[in-house]
């Protein structure tokens, strides 16, 4: 019995509630409707500062998702285009260094990038536009690093220039170029990118920055020697 009248108690408490919500929400409808003209105005008001609020915390919402979206894969592109050791690259194929120079190109703002490189690639392993809307041309090398890139291959790399009508042409290797290819270089306006500019390049150096000290820092003889030592050739 006691039970009983306890669930009998709460059930009138229950039904007390629910009868004074609904006493009080038809008071207040009565009151709108009595005093529409005079609260109109401000229920309107509310109601468009409410949604303006919500535009607003969903905007700002989206908004940090996307650049939450954005910062992350600027992160893995990163990691993807630059930030290897050289030692990694120097384990890469060809075929991967390749598209590694392609990728450190689009990082630095370059325009339709694109790897050609194969049997019949005219001398180029990348094309595409630098950031200021000239063309280039680029041939890659996955050298030992205890290599040197001899002035034919320069030579190669003018010819595949002129093929594809290019404004820059770019020399990119992991090892570095002979005094006479270097200086071919410079005669013939070619980027010659080494192994050190490499080395800044994919440490963030942008492709451009390298042309002003397009020629130097290959390192001095001892430098050489030990890469020679080391490699045992």
């Amino acid at each position: 019995m006691t039970g009983r009248r306890r669930g009998a108690a709460a059930r009138r408490r229950r039904a007390a509630r629910l009868k004074a919500l609904a006493v009080g929400g038809g008071v207040v409808l009565v009151l709108l409707v009595v005093f529409w003209s005079a609260v109109w105005p401000y229920i309107t008001g509310a109601l468009v500062l409410g949604g303006v609020g919500a535009a607003g915390w969903w905007l700002r919402r989206t908004d940090r998702l996307v650049r939450g979206r954005d910062r992350l894969w600027r992160q893995e592109e990163a990691v993807k285009a630059g930030h290897r050791t050289l030692a990694e690259v120097d384990a890469m194929t060809g075929t991967e260094f390749e598209d590694l120079v392609a990728s450190l190109c689009r990082r630095d703002g370059c325009t339709q990038v694109r790897r050609v490189g194969g049997a019949n690639d005219n001398g180029a392993d990348v094309v595409g536009r630098l950031p200021d809307g000239r063309t280039m041309v680029i041939q890659c090398k996955r050298y030992t690093p205890s290599s040197t890139i001899a002035s034919r291959e320069l030579r190669d790399l003018l010819g595949a220039k002129v093929h594809f009508g290019a404004d820059l042409a770019v020399f990119v290797t992991t090892t570095r170029f002979s005094r006479p290819s270097e200086k071919f270089a410079l005669q013939h306006g070619i980027l010659a990118v080494h192994r050190d500019h490499l080395g800044l390049w994919n440490n963030g150096a942008s492709l451009l920055s390298l042309s002003e000290v397009n020629g130097r820092g290959q390192g001095d003889s001892r430098h050489r020697t030990r890469w020679k030592q080391a490699y045992g050739k």
